[in-house]
Order: structure tokens, then sequence, then C-alpha cells
């Protein structure tokens, strides 16, 4: 498999460590706590046939600049920082996609700067706090799995981890959130090794706790795709319906035999429905210039 291609960028807001693969108009892919390397990310891969991928390591994560202050490592200040890569890129305007926190920053993204968004593609993502309210989320105490995966998380923050320690772990981790558990090889197959920053992840758990912009929605109006699978157990479904209710330009699809991983349990399918949303994009284009 072709290597990402590491890029250090040095921006007005610090320098960015970026993997760039892929042909075709800019497409921006990040996650809140994930830390990337050369190697990529299942769910950037995805998209790599049809757009050049920036797949981005966020403040803390890999080479990119550290956090002077603590509230430099919040959504609001991330999204700040995606748009100062983006200026110094030269780009008017590019895609960005975002599966699970990736996701929340994408919503964010579209709040504040829909201008500079072609389109946003959100994965199993949500626009609020997910665990205080729904029994159907991992993360509520309810949950019958609530404390491995809290087991499993907190066991993955250690840093003295070997990696067939960690990789044992993140994958068992992973199988909680999987339609079909039993076929975790079948999606993982490739040589995608990637960490997470546990700074990062530490200042989310806090951050999470009062996020809420459900109400700031009817400010995105860069078209929108929103892919949710049915049995998404972190983020649970009734978030992507809820955005899509209150984001006036967007499309939602429910995969049926999914969970947090449509990209990679119904792969045949996702590719279809992001193509038939460019599809669109491009029609909706075309009619506009005409007039």
């Amino acid at each position: 498999m072709e290597s990402w291609k590491m890029k250090l960028l040095s921006t007005s807001r610090g320098k960015f460590e970026i993997f760039i693969k892929g042909e075709g108009e800019p497409l921006c892919i990040t996650h809140h706590y994930s830390e990337f390397n050369d190697t990529g990310d299942y769910f950037a891969e995805t998209f790599t046939k049809t757009h050049k991928v920036f797949l981005v390591n966020l403040r803390e994560a890999g080479n990119s600049e550290k956090a002077l202050e603590p509230y430099q490592l919040s959504m609001l200040e991330t999204v700040f920082d995606l748009e100062a890569i983006r200026e110094e890129m030269g780009f008017d305007n590019w895609g960005f996609a975002g599966h699970s926190t990736g996701g929340m920053l994408g919503i964010i993204y579209g709040i504040y700067f829909s201008d500079s968004l072609k389109f946003n593609v959100i994965v199993g993502a949500t626009a609020r706090e997910y665990m205080t309210f729904s029994k159907d989320c991992i993360y509520h105490s309810e949950h019958p799995q609530y404390q491995i995966m809290q087991d499993f998380t907190e066991a993955l923050k250690n840093p003295d981890l070997n990696d067939k320690e960690r990789k044992h772990l993140a994958a068992e981790r992973v199988k909680l959130s999987l339609f079909e558990p039993d076929k975790y090889e079948q999606y993982f197959f490739k040589n995608i090794n990637k960490k997470m920053s546990r700074i990062r992840l530490n200042y989310f758990s806090r951050e999470v706790q009062v996020f809420d912009v459900t109400r700031k929605l009817s400010l995105v109006s860069t078209p929108t795709l929103i892919i949710c699978g049915r049995y998404d157990v972190q983020c649970p479904v009734s978030y992507s319906i809820e955005m899509a209710e209150l984001i006036l330009n967007s499309k939602l699809v429910i995969f049926k035999k999914s969970n947090h991983y449509p990209f990679l349990e119904e792969a045949d399918l996702f590719r279809k429905e992001f193509i038939n949303f460019l599809k669109e994009l491009s029609n909706q284009f075309k009619e506009t210039s005409s007039f």
C-alpha cells in the first residue's frame, strides 16, 4: 500500500504535521485525538481515490505544534488551526470529512466557516454531549458494555504499553463498536498504525461534558452528508437524525448493517453514497451556474 507523504507546514498559528495522499480536489480529514503517521488512516483512505486528502495531526499530536495554553486543545481552537492550514495551503475552500470526534469538529467547522468548505461529510458523530441522555451509548453508565469500554480506554492511555499490547487492546476496544465483531480481521487488515494523543483525549473528556451546538446547526450552509450506522454504540443514530433535521442543506444516510464504522462495515455502499453526494453537488452547481 502506498505510503502517505509527510509535510510539516508553517502557519500563522504554528507548525502542523500533515500527511498527503490521492489526486483531485483538496479534502481535509482529522480526528480530535488521534495521532497519525505515514501509514495513514482507514477512514481517510476511503477518500483517496476521489480527492487529494490532507490528513492533519492536530496540536500536541505527532510533530505538530504544542499547546502553550490548555484552551488551545478545544474544538473551536482546533477549527481555527485547520483554517490557518487551509489559508497557508492557498485553498479558497476545501472539503472536510470527519468520523466520530472528527465529525464533531466538522460540525463546528461548518457552523463557523461554511464559506471555507465546499462540502462536509459527518460520519458517526453528534452535535452535543452524547453519553448522559442515551442508554444506547456505550459511554452511558447503564449500557451493558460500559465498564468494558472504560477499562480499554484507560488502558490505552498507558504510555508504557508495547506495540503488541497496544494493538491487542485497541482491537478489543474497536470490536465493541462493530455490528459483526468477528469480522474485525476482515476490516482491519492493512498496515495502518496510529496512536491516541493522551493530552488531547483528556482535554476532550472534560470539554465534551458541556458540548452542545445544536442551536447553531442552522448556521451550517455548506452541503453536508451525514452518515451513521443504525447500531452505532458510540454516537447513537438518534444524534445523526437530529443533525439532519437542523442542518438545512443536509442529506442523511443510515447504514442498516453497521455500528460505528460504516466506511468499513459496508465499504462499497459507503463509497457509492459518497460518489452520489458528489454528483448531486455537481448538479446543484451546474443548475446555479445556469442562471
